[in-house]
């Protein structure tokens, strides 16, 4: 009898490890639950800025922005502010929209996106080509004369790494690029100082409209090759030819990779939206030239197809169907604004080449 009640009271010994077993499961449960709950709330709302990062910058009015900066700022519209004006304010949407310049994140959501990015750097072309423009030909009246110290340092920096996180970070390096430009429109609107100059010449506007052309022929020719085609090798090397005799021409297949389809295509609504502003300031500031060279409807032509390629995509992905088949290809209907602003912008420059 008295080994039975020793053997029951051993038997309800193992009880007090059995409870705290389960309540160490459950605990280890909840956290787990909470974590997952934390993640799901982190996913969610960075998600959610993601999508609002994604949004593109509407158009701005450039004549008013420049008659707006000048009066509070109380400097003179004089020729070649609204280019300047305009470029400063191109550049400062790249760095103050909605997330702020999103290319050098290394955290999330931009770390996750890729369509912003791709956007800011076909922004970011078209301000070093302009920016480029304004050192080498808008600002010296000829090839030999001095070049503007500041317009000298904005280059530079604007043409800074797009990528660089710190030390320097690129927003710290394009900031120094717009301070740059605020330095050199204040010298070019004080009348009392003669050392920042503008020239609005047809052959400057020219030149710039070369690297314009081939920007744009670029794009058109990437945007084209989403649905891939037939190439001939235009790299071929004729020196070494006999007279009469035929060359053989090879053919190639191009075709965008598939994860680069929808960078491409943002890469050129950034141009498309870049340009659009800085065509706009060219028609005020070069109104004389444009007009004597009777250009002024061409360069308008250009903007309208500009500013045609910025309409709202509604749908969640950019599509690329075949040329001819049930779903868009977003690519192709982009390379028709293109193309056509570059047909634009050849029969323009003839229009300026002309006496």
């Amino acid at each position: 009898m008295l080994d039975w009640k020793n053997r029951a009271g051993s038997a309800k010994g193992p009880a007090p490890e059995s409870t705290s077993a389960n309540r160490g499961y459950f605990r280890n449960l909840l956290m787990s639950k909470a974590l997952l709950c934390l993640l799901a709330v982190y996913l969610l709302i960075t998600g959610g800025l993601g999508w609002f990062w994604s949004e593109e910058p509407a158009l701005f009015p450039v004549q008013q922005n420049a008659q707006l900066a000048a009066e509070k700022e109380g400097k003179q519209m004089v020729v070649g502010y609204t280019t300047v004006e305009t470029l400063k304010t191109v550049v400062g949407t790249l760095l103050n929209k909605p997330g702020g310049y999103i290319s050098n994140d290394r955290f999330p959501p931009g770390l996750w996106m890729d369509n912003m990015p791709s956007w800011e750097y076909g922004v970011l072309v078209q301000v070093r080509d302009l920016t480029r423009a304004l050192r080498k030909d808008f600002a010296r009246s000829q090839s030999q004369s001095a070049e503007d110290a500041d317009l000298a340092k904005a280059e530079p920096r604007f043409n800074f790494d797009n990528k660089s996180w710190v030390l320097p970070s690129s927003e710290s390096e394009y900031q120094e690029g717009i301070n740059s430009l605020n330095r050199y429109e204040a010298r070019l609107s004080d009348p009392n100082q003669r050392g920042a100059l503008f020239y609005a010449r047809a052959d400057n506007l020219n030149n710039w409209l070369g690297d314009v052309a081939t920007r744009l022929g670029s794009l058109s020719q990437r945007l084209s090759a989403s649905v891939g085609r037939v190439k001939l090798n235009t790299t071929l090397k004729t020196e070494a030819l006999k007279p009469g005799e035929v060359p053989q021409v090879d053919e190639e297949v191009v075709e965008t990779p598939w994860m680069q389809i929808d960078n491409v295509f943002y890469e050129a609504r950034g141009q498309a939206w870049a340009l659009s502003h800085l065509l706009r300031a060219i028609e005020v500031d070069f109104a004389d030239v444009l007009a004597k060279k009777n250009a002024t409807v061409s360069v308008r032509q250009i903007i309208r197809e500009l500013e045609a390629s910025q309409e709202p995509v509604w749908s969640p992905m950019i599509l690329n169907g075949s040329g001819f088949g049930v779903l868009a290809n977003h690519s192709l209907v982009m390379a028709n604004y293109i193309s056509r602003a570059n047909a634009a912008v050849i029969d323009l420059r003839q229009l300026l080449n002309q006496g």
